[in-house]
């Protein structure tokens, strides 16, 4: 995650360059993502080596995490295929087309859920990807920061495991921020092709545990004593 204007990445392709000249960004420019990189590498578990296959898995993860939240356009994005047989699907909910993750954004596929409304802190069939996007930039100012963690097996099935977090300094939801680092791990499985584009994804990660991470001390009191709550549970 990122904020509005971008001059360069290091740690992600298809960002910047002559690629990039007709690109559509939702936001009308590219994201910079200067803050989240300095949170990535003050915090970051492992420095994988330039060209390493974990280096290179992280590099298309990221990559691909930012054409799915900021490129308006099918088109536009390169890290996946080209073809209409892309799909990605989280905690084993139904896969979801390219045309589809692109009406509801990133974030909403990834929060996906079959919990009762009365139960979602957050309400992924509530929001559009302009408010999904707003919400995470509001909580997390210095971004998002995602790294691998670890690599399974290499092409054409990649399964890796990742962690993801931030420190929620802006308010969520009606709750206050409390500056604490927000964090969660998961595996993930890229299916690609023989020049390494995505044509298939499944996450797999502990939503409920997530979520509750933006509670404040007296909210995660009041909202989640017991441990049969729903919230707490992964869907």
């Amino acid at each position: 995650m990122a904020s509005a204007a971008g001059v360069g990445d290091k740690y992600r392709s298809f960002l910047h360059g002559d690629g990039e000249k007709k690109t559509m960004w939702r936001n009308g420019a590219p994201p910079n993502y200067d803050l989240v990189n300095k949170l990535f590498e003050e915090e970051r578990t492992n420095e994988w080596p330039e060209g390493s296959l974990e280096e290179k898995v992280q590099r298309l993860l990221k990559s691909w995490e930012m054409e799915m939240v900021h490129k308006a356009r099918p088109e536009d994005q390169k890290s996946v295929v080209r073809s209409d047989n892309y799909s990605a699907s989280t905690n084993g909910l139904k896969p979801l087309t390219r045309k589809e993750l692109m009406a509801i954004g990133g974030y909403n596929a990834f929060l996906a859920t079959t919990l009762p409304p009365e139960h979602r802190i957050y309400d992924p069939d509530k929001e559009s990807v302009e408010s999904a996007t707003s919400t995470f930039l509001t909580a997390f100012p210095r971004g998002f920061a995602i790294e691998v963690l670890d690599v399974y097996s290499g092409p054409p099935r990649i399964a890796f495991k990742f962690r993801h977090w931030g420190y929620m300094e802006g308010p969520f939801k009606g709750h206050p921020p409390h500056g604490q680092r927000v964090e969660f791990f998961g595996v993930c499985i890229f299916h690609v092709d023989e020049e390494m584009k995505v044509a298939k994804v499944e996450y797999f990660y502990e939503r409920g545990n997530f979520l509750a991470g933006f509670l404040s001390a007296s909210a995660s009191a009041t909202t989640a004593p017991a441990s049969g709550c729903p919230v707490m549970r992964g869907n």
